[in-house]
């Protein structure tokens, strides 16, 4: 298998999860593989609070999907959340490489590539805990490559307070009628679910000065549909 190729023109393809599409999801070696594509600007991932206050990698609030074993991650200690080895994609054990990634791997990964980090920020967390991310990040010397990423407003509204002119992009489902009011309110990117999208949105986006991405987005002809619309980025698990 290989990935699909599309006429992306000027959009940044992100890929999401990692290159999920042919490696586990969310692994080092999603992003390593995503990383040896060239037709990717950026990868994708999922930022969890353990128990005891360090980061993890993983998309689910548990890890019974990808795992079998199912441990509530933030009521899980990191170094019990290491341990546990994933199925490979085709639900079987054996490779002892498919662990839960830490923040650390998954940004040096990306550094070693050349690749952005689009870094989703998990849940409600405490401002203190954002921050604790951004400094870690920063201290690898890669937080101008990162694009922070939720679904939880009150994530992005903290980011804001202390590090304003940060790329940030408010995931959203479907679009509602204060969505544009809140973008420029915060000053943040749209990343939205492509199902949603119209020509008008992207254009009432990028009217306000703002940029688009969307997600999570598979096959060629959806593809090419959004570019032809004009989107910024194209979030996707097989698409180049």
């Amino acid at each position: 298998m290989d990935t699909i190729k599309i006429n992306r023109k000027q959009v940044k393809m992100v890929a999401h999860r990692g290159l999920s599409g042919l490696e586990k999801e969310n692994t080092c070696s999603a992003f390593v593989a995503a990383g040896n594509h060239a037709g990717y600007y950026a990868i994708e991932t999922d930022v969890h609070r353990t128990v005891d206050g360090q980061f993890i990698i993983c998309h689910d609030d548990d890890t019974a999907r990808v795992g079998g074993d199912s441990l509530i991650i933030e009521q899980t200690t990191f170094q019990t959340l290491r341990q546990l080895q994933l199925m490979d994609t085709d639900g079987t054990r054996g490779r002892a490489d498919l662990r839960l990634p830490t923040l650390a791997e998954y940004v040096n990964i990306c550094k070693k590539y050349q690749k952005d980090c689009v870094l989703e920020l998990k849940n409600e967390l405490k401002a203190s805990d954002i921050y604790k991310i951004v400094a870690e990040v920063d201290k690898l010397q890669y937080l101008e490559h990162v694009i922070f990423i939720s679904f939880q407003l009150k994530n992005l509204v903290a980011l804001r307070r202390r590090y304003p002119d940060q790329a940030a992009q408010y995931l959203l489902n479907s679009w509602e009628s204060g969505s544009i009011n809140t973008l420029k309110k915060y000053h943040l990117d749209l990343d939205i679910r492509h199902s949603a999208l119209t020509p008008e949105i992207v254009r009432e986006v990028h009217s306000a000065g703002l940029q688009v991405n969307c997600w999570t987005v598979n096959t060629e002809a959806e593809g090419n549909a959004l570019v032809d619309m004009g989107v910024d980025f194209i979030t996707t698990n097989i698409l180049e």
